[in-house]
């Protein structure tokens, strides 16, 4: 258990490295941040994000879950506002790392087995 929080603790931080290398509008001024800044997402992650989506429920209905996106980027944004050391420039740059930390943790899943990809090859006569 603690050799998977660990490994997501990494992935995370990977992730925010690949999204400080691709986006131009998210930064970090060590590398040191990045760990802080994984481990502090993590924590936003359990505490906030899911009281976030509990007090959005009724405007994330009506948008079919697209609300989602917004609390995902609003969680990186307070991330970046609690840290020092770590900017983001706006909305997009927030949802962009999102999305490359988010694949981060796809593939990590798919390369610890948590989440396998099955494909099943049939043989027919």
């Amino acid at each position: 258990m603690v050799y998977q929080m660990l490994l997501r603790l990494l992935l995370s931080a990977c992730g925010l490295g690949l999204a400080d290398y691709l986006l131009d509008g998210v930064s970090f001024t060590h590398y040191s941040t990045l760990f802080w800044a994984a481990l502090l997402l993590g924590m936003a992650n359990v505490f906030v994000r899911p009281l976030l989506i509990f007090f959005t429920l009724p405007i994330t209905v009506l948008t079919l879950g697209f609300f989602l996106l917004v609390i995902n980027a609003a969680v990186f944004g307070l991330v970046a506002w609690l840290l020092p050391g770590f900017s983001l420039a706006g909305f997009w740059s927030a949802l962009g790392a999102w999305a490359i930390v988010a694949l981060m943790h796809a593939v990590g899943s798919l390369l610890m087995g948590k989440n396998k990809l099955v494909i099943k090859v049939e043989r027919q006569d």
